[in-house]
């Protein structure tokens, strides 16, 4: 079975009352936002490919290591205002013009704190970084600002679902930053630094031009919104985007400050080989997440039982990513052919992470049931919990272990939040964790009725 066709068999949303938010079939958006995922992978791979060739694993982990430093400091200066613009405009539609003008005022003013501050890291303390120099940090930090933009509106695009739009600027990053490594690397034979300042003006680019498609799209979404900053309303963004905070930021740190923790310990090569196996760990988990964020909207939107709805979409993606965790582990040893015999572990990497890989995608799912109805405190408790775990592991084994050790870490995190996440789940709804998790009989022959009817019709 293909991964869209277990796709087709996730349950289309209700009808929307009157006093909820119009969607569409999540359905549909899931297979839209993959496609255009696929496409990004393409970019990303190729992108990938490009620069292990031209620039060898050590130029590949110090590219790695700035775009990590970027992200967690986007994730630094987010505060959770991403995640509260969603959930506060996939509520209320009329709050867009002011949720927006919020996000902008805070996106700079956040964005310049936070990339004078790594700035300053990197000039007062050059060894966390372990030779990568000031000037290219200071080069990837001028983009914090526009890229905490472009963050936000995103997630304004997917609270008033506005897939297509969304998905179409997401693609641009992409390509652009594949098109970048084809102009400089392969055409103009320059280096690590014109790279990352090709990579620093796509960012600046493409924040004026989502900007330019929100403002577009506000006007036509709601007429009357009022476009006026609102400080109340920001007060209550903060607080729920405080609680979101806590999650995406431990989250953030297990998923990413790893490579760090290998650079710091082992170097630039073991970190170039490391970053191959987690970027390929998180194109594997591509899917639930699309399903997730577009997941969290319809959950806040809801008037019903969300718990319900959120079991019987985790349920589905359970059944896709065992297909694909699978497949993955086969053509892991695809990696040393495609990037070289110098990347040869990260095949063993990659292993060691997929039974991780499977258990946080339904987490990422099944959690959207809380994220979309306020976020009780026991969750970024969770959160903080495995990411103590996580970080005591790391630095503990990786400076004897190296990048497998790593690994191992990330696999156990990714299980802990797993149960953390599902037993309270089934505490607070009374769903059998069982249950939730195992697709039914009936769904199978709903799903191969469906594809008998394509059939006949075509």
């Amino acid at each position: 079975m293909s991964d869209q066709s277990a796709i087709d068999a996730m349950p289309d949303v209700v009808e929307s009352s009157p006093i909820e938010p119009a969607f569409g079939s999540l359905m549909s958006g899931v297979a839209v936002t993959f496609a255009t995922r696929l496409l990004i992978l393409g970019c990303v791979v190729a992108s990938s490919v490009i620069v292990a060739r031209w620039l060898g694993p050590e130029g590949t982990g110090a590219l790695a290591v700035l775009n990590v430093t970027v992200a967690l400091a986007l994730q630094l200066g987010s505060a959770g205002m991403p995640s509260a613009t969603t959930y506060f405009v996939a509520k209320d539609r009329t709050l867009l013009g002011p949720v927006w003008t919020n996000g902008i005022i805070f996106s700079l003013g956040a964005g310049i704190v936070i990339a004078f501050g790594v700035i300053a890291i990197a000039n007062l303390s050059p060894n966390i970084f372990n030779g990568i120099s000031g000037r290219l940090i200071s080069i990837v930090a001028i983009s914090i600002p526009f890229q905490l933009i472009t963050l936000l509106g995103l997630n304004l695009l997917l609270a008033v679902d506005r897939i297509r739009l969304m998905n179409s600027l997401d693609a641009m990053s992409s390509f652009l930053i594949f098109v970048n490594a084809v102009l400089v690397l392969v055409l103009w034979r320059r280096g690590l630094a014109t790279l990352v300042s090709f990579n620093t003006g796509a960012a600046v680019v493409l924040s004026l031009v989502l900007v330019s498609f929100v403002a577009r799209v506000s006007r036509r979404v709601n007429e009357r919104a009022a476009r006026r900053s609102d400080f109340s309303l920001l007060r209550q963004m903060l607080v729920y985007g405080g609680k979101f905070y806590v999650s995406i930021f431990a989250s953030f740190v297990i998923f990413r400050a790893d490579l760090l923790i290998v650079n710091h310990f082992r170097g630039a090569q073991a970190a170039g080989v490391y970053a191959i196996a987690s970027q390929f760990s998180f194109l594997l988990i591509m899917l639930p997440g699309v399903i997730a964020s577009l997941l969290f909207p319809r959950v806040a939107s809801r008037q019903g039982d969300t718990a319900a709805y959120a079991v019987d979409v985790t349920r589905h993606t359970s059944f896709i990513m065992l297909l694909v965790c699978l497949a993955a582990a086969g053509m892991s040893f695809l990696l040393p052919f495609v990037y070289g015999a110098r990347f040869g572990d990260a095949t063993i990497q990659l292993l060691i992470m997929l039974p991780g890989i499977f258990f946080i995608s339904l987490e990422s799912v099944l959690v959207q049931h809380f994220t979309g109805t306020g976020l009780p405190a026991m969750i970024p408790a969770f959160w903080i919990i495995t990411m103590a775990v996580n970080l005591g592991m790391n630095l503990a084994l990786v400076p004897v272990w190296g990048a497998r050790a790593a690994a191992i870490n990330s696999s156990i995190s990714y299980a802990l939040i797993f149960v953390l996440v599902t037993a309270y789940f089934s505490h607070k709804t009374g769903h059998n964790p069982l249950l939730v998790f195992a697709p039914r009989i009936h769904e199978f022959q709903n799903l191969f009725a469906k594809l008998q009817r394509r059939a006949f019709a075509k």
